[in-house]
């Protein structure tokens, strides 16, 4: 379901409202710039059952927090996000789901020091789950908003991914896992990053239909761990022709299974 809503934030920014799990969980969202979809509940699909502290770094609206929450009952989380109106969606999209009792939001640029970072609230040591879904976007192509807190919502620096990816590593709990949704063109610096910093690294590809190249990738990390890597089979998302979802996939969005990987 889908409505155009004007709400009334700092700033006046027409809305559709979503559904995502099959309903189970509705988000404001704007209908321009990033939107989430199913790049979100996959990720949120993508957290350990029996995860009870979720961290997610560049939350925007909230709706991978939301969808994991919704699942995982006993699930806190933390909400990044460095664009104030987006962090606005997001607290009155937990609050329009009844989520806001289990969740507290943060607005912090995720790529700065660590003394920055705790001074607005951020643990160290702290998450046994931590999430993201960074931009996908080059800084240096296409045209970047006015305001530069939606800028660098939308758009990755050059660099800014070894950042993500450091903070993630000092605010997860040891053994705690590391959860990040990509392209998949990105994955050798996603690798790199990781690497470095984690074991029992995992790889899920996700393929369009059947015999295509994979156009995403979640990669997921351990801290602490010395584990090999792991390349699972990917999740194909359609079948070869239509647009009807795979029964796998279908089952993820409409909120009735999550990945077991």
């Amino acid at each position: 379901m889908r409505k155009d809503t004007p709400i009334h934030m700092s700033t006046e920014i027409l809305t559709s409202l979503d559904d995502f799990l099959g309903g189970r969980v509705q988000a404001l969202q704007p209908n321009k710039g990033f939107r989430a979809g199913l790049d979100s509940v996959l990720l949120a699909a993508s957290v350990n059952k029996n995860s009870e502290t979720m961290l997610e770094l560049g939350a925007g609206v909230g709706v991978a927090s939301c969808c994991a929450l919704m699942d995982l009952p006993r699930l806190s989380a933390v909400l990044t996000e460095i664009d104030a109106p987006s962090l606005e969606l997001a607290q009155k999209n937990l609050r329009n789901n009844d989520l806001e009792t289990r969740a507290q939001t943060l607005l912090l640029d995720i790529t700065q020091k660590g003394a920055v970072r705790a001074k607005a609230g951020l643990k160290t040591d702290a998450y046994s789950s931590v999430i993201a879904n960074p931009p996908f976007f080059d800084a240096k192509s296409g045209t970047n908003p006015s305001v530069a807190s939606r800028a660098k919502a939308r758009h990755m620096a050059e660099g800014d991914l070894d950042k993500w990816v450091k903070t993630a590593a000092a605010s997860a709990a040891p053994r705690g896992e590391i959860i990040f949704i990509h392209t998949a063109s990105s994955l050798p610096e996603l690798l790199n990053a990781f690497s470095c910093r984690f074991g029992a690294i995992t790889i899920l590809p996700i393929v369009p239909r059947p015999g295509q190249d994979a156009n995403r990738v979640l990669v997921r990390g351990i801290k602490a761990s010395r584990a090999p890597l792991k390349l699972l089979s990917p999740l194909i998302l359609h079948g070869p022709e239509g647009r009807e979802f795979s029964p796998i996939a279908e089952k993820i969005f409409r909120g009735e299974s999550r990945l077991h990987w």
